[in-house]
């Protein structure tokens, strides 16, 4: 099976594409939840828990993982892929697409302070951003209202205000999600936003990478319908919630 996880329920905006791409595959999805958000911890304990999720998903046989997760990513990936000898999908930071696409040269990011500090995102935006203007907003509190299921209360839309409305007065005509939780936010954030400017959701992509990955593997299933298991570190509601509305 392949193995997703995030420190919440933010990775199942990465399951859903996974699963629309390659329905006859069996996942499990684990939520890291006792720990979540990642965002503010030390990159230490973020490779920690990957090093024990990671064991904890191959035991039960998985043949390929997915890091759902910008933070975790940043923080683990190099580890994961040195210690283990199975395939690791990260996310990638999508500032190149919407730097090569942007006609205003003004584009924003929306993601956690672990993911901006994040070698990978640094390379990225030394190597594809050098002709625009990025600007940089840590989204504190959207990651927690994901896990709650708010979407679009006042207090969260009047939070998006805070972090959108920055960028757009700016002239950014591109917003980079750079977090899995954040596209669960998407049509609050577009509402905010406006018709003209473009949302970055990277998980799509990562989809198709984890597709290509796993045909080198073996015959990727594109038929049939597979099987998700769902587990948690923490409470399963929230992840059980979502999930089904999926």
């Amino acid at each position: 099976m392949i193995g997703v996880y995030d420190s919440g329920v933010g990775g199942l905006s990465v399951w859903k594409e996974l699963k629309a791409l390659m329905p006859g595959e069996d996942y499990t999805y684990f939520s890291d939840a006792a720990f979540c958000p990642y965002g503010p911890k030390d990159p230490s304990v973020i490779i920690e828990r990957a090093d024990e999720i990671a064991r904890m998903l191959i035991g039960r046989g998985a043949e390929m993982i997915v890091v759902a997760c910008n933070t975790a990513t940043a923080a683990a990936i190099g580890h994961l892929r040195a210690t283990f000898d199975i395939p690791f999908i990260g996310m990638e930071p999508a500032i190149k697409p919407a730097a090569l696409h942007s006609e205003s040269g003004v584009v924003g990011v929306l993601a956690t302070a672990g993911t901006l500090k994040g070698r990978l995102y640094l390379d990225t935006l030394a190597k594809f951003a050098a002709d625009v203007t990025v600007i940089e907003q840590v989204g504190t509190g959207l990651v927690e209202a994901v896990e709650r299921c708010d979407f679009d209360s006042p207090q969260v839309t009047a939070l998006l205000h805070k972090y959108i409305d920055p960028m757009i007065d700016a002239g950014a005509d591109h917003i980079v999600l750079g977090c899995t939780h954040y596209p669960f936010l998407s049509e609050t954030i577009a509402s905010i936003a406006g018709p003209d400017v473009t949302i970055v959701n990277p998980a799509p992509a990562v989809a198709r990478r984890a597709c290509d990955v796993l045909s080198h593997l073996r015959p990727v299933r594109y038929n049939g319908s597979g099987s998700t298991e769902f587990l948690s570190s923490g409470s399963t509601a929230p992840l059980l919630q979502l999930a089904s509305r999926l």
